[in-house]
């Protein structure tokens, strides 16, 4: 690849000379789907689709090839044609008529099953119940599961993808479905059905290095037809993903997250969450997300138009968290044409702005740590979700309006925790020694941490350690394993802890008239001694009425250590206020977390919003200066369900760090339509949003 090589550009049809090291996906900034069915073939109308995604601007379009199907006349042996194919080339007329336009195009593969003649002649191919029995697919049982671990894989899709190489001027490949970022697969072909019974270490292993085989390998087989095309696997699942995406981001050129939508008891903010994942592991490079037009819920209508504001909001968080938006429908011929004009509006919309979405770095200097080992190999005291300690910081920094980032575990290093004033540990229980090292030296250097529970208590396999790994850094000597009360009879007769307010402190402020507040369902005790600050009051029964009291009203246990260590500040929380606060959103658990952060951050938040409303925030740095980008989620169906209807916030004010030497000229907000009066004060720029809507971006240039 050399600076000179032309490739594709911001728009269908714009071609440009780019940098040397950067290659034509991280110029995309609007990606469309066309998802076949097996009738397609009869009845799409390609001219109408193309002009469809003309009007969408789209850089980048996805289309059916094949793999359980194919939409092309191929002549790999048990590739099922489309049985209304006919004579047509659906693929190969669609992909021509995309690239007369400009347009990239990648070719959108299924991996994971094959029809019946394949099967019998490759039983190899077929994963298996314990038993030795075929897994069909539970609505189409003619289909059968495919195993990762076999010559499917490595064979028939490689033989597949060099067909399609040979026949079509494509940009590259992508598998739906693959590879599974979620808890370890339960099924495998005959050879391979030893790995259901290995311990979770060491499947991680094997799954990890089979994965990035056949990522490597496909990859390679892109490139045959060209350097500058790829293969893109499915790399979505959010903070619920277990395989390390981290691992695969190193040899991926780009990273898709087939994110579509939420469920019923989603929170409205799962997309943007994503996107924090993503960029966490890809460093600036090209990330994108997949949003569906249909009613992706439980119950699932695939050929229904989703809300348009639950839509609208999905793509805004994709281009918030620094994803490139992909708009997706399922089926050549809708007679629901309600998804278009949403797909029109926003599209449009991101075009005409283009220049301020080129970001270039993150302006938050506050991270989450996000832990995938932590998923695959921590237990929970007393069962549930590992995700909900997460969760519950990420809804506090919400409703406390503090940017924030994500930093993948394993850059706990010196090199990139230095980019940081503060991270948060939600109970990221699994740490290495050279982790837990790193998380010392920063903090002795200036930095500051803020941890609950279990956080280090083991090592990165999941074994637990003798003491935790950051006890010195935290001041407490742990006096034995978690601990909460026994289980009512009704689940969510479950009790917390208390916790009483000891001293005087910027923690345990803004409570008003009292002196208990609600600690965490479970603790780590520690040995008595420097409660100054919060003391443990030990869990009594909530029922009946009558005996609703203590006896032992304070301990000498400390629920709460904040203490200066080196330059830098520790906060750590014993108890898992965290999960509690996401379990219950009770505001003082939250309110205690905000604290704690704004603690740690001795007033270094380089962005700071003053208004009503429930907000998330992405500060940039781009091309042409800075974009704060500011998401309303206030909404009754901001946990679950789509959002129906937007409750506009009224005023915000915003104040804005900029670079030293940096002069702001302009301050516009874009989807307003307006330019603002501002003004600026050595690196502080200050102005007020008259308002947000669903959505708002403030450029600075």
């Amino acid at each position: 690849m050399t600076a000179t090589a032309l490739r594709s550009g911001s728009a269908p049809g714009d071609r440009r000379v780019l940098a040397p090291g950067t290659f034509w996906y991280d110029t995309m900034r609007r990606a469309g789907q066309n998802n076949f069915n097996e009738r397609d073939p009869e009845i799409l109308d390609v001219e109408a689709w193309i002009d469809y995604w003309k009007r969408l601007k789209i850089n980048t379009l996805l289309l059916s090839g094949g793999g359980i199907m194919a939409f092309y006349p191929t002549e790999i042996p048990y590739h099922h044609r489309s049985r209304y194919l006919g004579d047509r080339d659906l693929f190969g007329e669609f992909a021509a008529a995309a690239k007369r336009e400009g347009m990239r195009v990648v070719a959108r593969m299924d991996p994971n099953w094959c029809y019946a003649d394949g099967a019998e002649a490759h039983p190899e191919w077929v994963a298996r119940t314990a038993d030795g029995q075929p897994v069909h697919h539970p609505e189409v049982p003619e289909l059968f599961r495919t195993c990762m671990f076999s010559t499917f894989y490595t064979e028939q899709m490689s033989a597949i993808y060099r067909e399609m190489n040979a026949r079509y001027d494509i940009d590259g490949f992508f598998t739906n479905g693959w590879p599974s970022t979620g808890r370890r697969p339960p099924w495998y072909n005959t050879e391979h059905q030893r790995l259901a019974g290995l311990p979770p270490q060491e499947f991680y292993r094997i799954y990890e290095d089979r994965v990035l085989e056949i990522w490597r390998l496909w990859d390679s087989i892109a490139k045959e037809r060209s350097p500058e095309n790829l293969y893109v696997g499915n790399l979505g699942g959010g903070i619920r993903a277990v395989t390390d995406v981290m691992a695969i981001a190193k040899v991926a050129g780009w990273f898709n997250a087939d994110h579509q939508g939420r469920n019923n008891q989603t929170p409205v903010w799962d997309c943007a969450q994503q996107g924090r994942v993503a960029h966490a592991v890809m460093d600036g490079r090209a990330v994108t997300n997949v949003t569906g037009g249909y009613a992706n819920a439980d119950p699932f209508w695939r050929h229904i138009t989703k809300a348009p504001e639950e839509t609208t909001l999905w793509m805004a968080q994709s281009t918030a968290s620094g994803m490139v938006p992909w708009y997706h429908w399922l089926g050549g011929a809708p007679d629901d044409q309600r998804f278009r004009r949403t797909g029109e509006a926003f599209f449009g919309w991101l075009a005409e702005h283009e220049r301020h979405f080129r970001n270039e770095a993150p302006v938050a200097n506050l991270a989450i740590v996000f832990s995938q080992r932590t998923n695959a190999f921590y237990q929970p005291p007393g069962g549930g979700d590992v995700t909900d300690y997460l969760q519950g910081w990420y809804y506090a920094l919400l409703e406390a309006r503090i940017p924030f980032e994500f930093l993948h575990e394993q850059n706990l290093t010196a090199e990139r925790l230095k980019k940081f004033a503060a991270i948060v540990l939600p109970n990221t229980a699994m740490l290495s020694d050279a982790q837990a090292k790193a998380v010392e030296d920063y903090v002795a250097g200036g930095g500051a941490v803020v941890a609950t529970f279990e956080s280090g208590c083991f090592d990165e396999w999941g074994h637990r350690r003798a003491a935790p790994a950051l006890a010195r850094l935290f001041g407490v000597e742990v006096a034995g394993p978690p601990f909460g009360a026994a289980q009512g009879e009704h689940r969510h007769h479950r009790r917390g802890h208390l916790a009483r307010i000891e001293g005087d402190h910027p923690i345990v402020t803004g409570f008003g008239d009292t002196t208990l507040l609600p600690y965490g369902e479970f603790r780590l005790p520690v040995a008595p001694g420097g409660a100054d600050l919060l003391s443990i009051v030990e869990p009594y029964a909530a029922f009946p009425p009558e005996m609703v009291y203590t006896d032992m009203p304070r301990t000498q246990e400390t629920a709460l250590s904040a203490r200066r260590h080196g330059q830098g500040r520790v906060v750590w929380f014993s108890g898992d206020i965290d999960r509690s606060f996401w379990l219950s959103t009770n505001g003082d658990l939250g309110r205690l977390m905000a604290n704690a952060v704004r603690w740690a951050l001795d007033g270094r938040q380089p962005v700071r919003i003053e208004g009503q409303g429930l907000v998330d925030v992405f500060p940039w740095q781009t091309q042409d200066g800075y974009a704060l980008h500011i998401l309303n989620y206030t909404s009754p169906n901001m946990m679950r369900g789509w959002v129906r209807e937007t409750y506009p916030l009224g005023p915000q004010s915003v104040t804005f760090e900029v670079a030293p030497g940096r002069t702001i000229r302009a301050v516009e907000a874009l989807r307003a339509g307006r330019s603002l009066p501002f003004t600026q004060t050595g690196t502080t720029v200050r102005f007020t949003l008259d308002g947000i809507a669903d959505y708002e971006v403030a450029a600075l240039t």
